[in-house]
């Protein structure tokens, strides 16, 4: 017989109190977005960054908040990464990936092996192992969890010709959602993921070398005729790890402001 939901709440708690969460790559535009919103909840926070800690400065007088530098350059740092916060409160509820890049903008044409596998390392592989660990110490643990990883939209059209291996490795992620949401929900874990579209974080003029000019350009192309904001896809994460998404998994949620209709 199937179970019933007898009575459902009226009300249920952005975020549940007390809960551990991991933010890789919180020093970027969304990351320290979603780092604020979540500090109106009484939630612990581990905020990762590699190597600019200075973006994070507002947040170092936070009790529930510490902070984890690292710099990926292999599985094991990822690994490290999540045990090491995992060894803070003896648990981990839950992952947000944030963090990517590109490493060398140039065309595919130009591409060499160094930066081809740069690319696929920090965007694809880095997320896969970060969410191996914190899958595994969510089980250890018989803790339910959930995952939240990041995709972009541009990649279901192929990607930029100068951001190639970025579109491939995202694409990846694409499969690394469903597949893992697909072998871990007997767990009680859930895996989704986000697919921004042109969003104001600083992506774009750190990694692309962007003017202001490009970026005018490039929101004449959005249906909306403006980019998005940081805090609207924060606001989306904090759905995703909310209570309300609990029958939510293995699914890519696009904020793109009806760019590529």
């Amino acid at each position: 017989m199937l179970r019933k939901l007898n009575t459902f709440p009226g009300w249920v708690p952005l975020l549940e109190d007390h809960s551990c969460i991991l933010v890789v790559g919180a020093s970027g535009g969304i990351g320290k977005s979603l780092v604020k919103m979540m500090l109106k909840s009484n939630v612990n926070i581990g905020c990762h960054f590699a190597t600019n800690r200075e973006s994070l400065r507002e947040f170092e007088h936070y009790e529930n908040v510490k902070f984890f530098p690292k710099v990926f350059s292999n599985g094991s740092d990822c690994k490290s990464l999540v045990e090491e916060f995992y060894a803070w409160k003896k648990k981990i509820d839950a992952l947000v990936v944030l963090s990517g890049g590109i490493k060398n903008p140039v065309h595919w044409e130009q591409m060499n092996d160094t930066d081809w596998e740069a690319d696929i390392f920090l965007n694809l592989s880095v997320p896969f192992y970060l969410a191996q660990t914190a899958i595994q110490k969510m089980k250890e643990s018989k803790n339910t969890g959930k995952i939240i990883l990041t995709g972009t939209e541009s990649a279901l059209h192929g990607g930029g010709s100068f951001s190639l291996a970025y579109g491939v490795a995202k694409m990846g992620i694409e499969c690394l959602v469903k597949g893992l949401a697909r072998d871990v929900a007997k767990y009680g874990i859930l895996v989704n993921g986000i697919r921004p579209g042109f969003i104001l974080s600083g992506f774009h003029e750190r990694w692309q070398k962007k003017k202001d000019s490009d970026l005018e350009k490039r929101v004449e192309l959005i249906p909306l005729k403006r980019p998005g904001y940081p805090e609207e896809v924060s606001a989306l994460i904090l759905y995703l790890l909310s209570g309300w998404a609990n029958f939510i998994t293995g699914q890519m949620f696009p904020i793109t402001g009806g760019d590529w209709l």
